[in-house]
């Protein structure tokens, strides 16, 4: 069942198509800075998974290609046919699946803080049946030192409140869900496939995605690029903006 999906959409109405997938936990707000360096000549399209921020709770598990396709259904009700993606963590994993799915309609491709297969896939189910009894609060303790460092928390208190303040308002279903995607998916062997032009990103200080995992799906498909964010952990795109925004540039633009 496709979710219908909540998304903002900036910048000019006839400009090449940037949409952006954000992560796990989060909502739109999460690329307010992609949106500040790029709004003027590019159309932003920036999307709510299936049960977060404004978009429909659909219960039950569902699958990355489920995910990829409430994209896609988003983006047919826009009547957008061409464009390129950018996503992080689970975000990222929808534009692998984007990839192989639709190749003809993607034009580059950026993979942020994600994986071809995200770590300890058992664990996602076990996280998803606690989110569905508690509620997401009990993680946010544990987002420090995973979203971002604990110095940059300090320097930032008001943009981890921020971010923080995304989880807290994650309805618990549309969270297990998406966490049962994530432990589902794995398109390791597939990578080879993808034909897009592709960069690959990683928080230096990430202990989500490592590093070494993204540079794995930088190694599986053809002639992708590898970059890395000193000092920064899982949501690289929003605590050091200069660094992702420059390498996204020179990529997509």
């Amino acid at each position: 069942m496709t979710a219908r999906l909540h998304a903002v959409v900036d910048g000019p109405a006839d400009a090449p198509v940037l949409v952006l997938g954000p992560s796990l936990g989060t909502d739109t707000g999460l690329f307010d800075a992609q949106v500040a360096a790029f709004a003027d000549r590019l159309r932003i399209v920036r999307y709510d998974l299936r049960g977060h921020g404004a978009s429909e709770v659909v219960p039950g598990p569902c699958t990355m290609a489920d995910l990829a396709a409430d994209v896609l259904a988003l983006l047919d009700r826009l009547g957008v046919e061409r464009f390129s993606y950018a996503g992080v963590s689970i975000g990222g994993a929808i534009g692998q699946q984007l990839a192989l799915t639709v190749p003809e309609r993607l034009e580059k491709l950026a993979i942020i803080a994600s994986a071809a297969q995200f770590a300890d896939p058992p664990s996602w189910a076990v996280r998803a049946q606690q989110v569905r009894e508690e509620g997401t609060g009990f993680l946010e303790s544990s987002r420090t030192g995973t979203w971002f460092t604990a110095e940059w928390a300090e320097r930032s208190p008001g943009e981890a409140k921020r971010l923080l303040d995304m989880l807290r308002a994650t309805p618990p279903e549309g969270y297990a869900a998406c966490c049962e995607a994530i432990g589902a998916f794995d398109v390791r062997d597939r990578l080879g496939e993808i034909t897009a032009s592709t960069l690959t990103i990683a928080g230096a200080e990430d202990p989500a995605t490592t590093p070494e995992m993204v540079r794995s799906i930088a190694d599986g498909i053809p002639e992708a690029q590898f970059a890395v964010v000193p000092g920064a952990a899982h949501l690289p795109n929003a605590t050091a903006p200069g660094v992702v925004n420059e390498a996204l540039r020179r990529h997509v633009l």
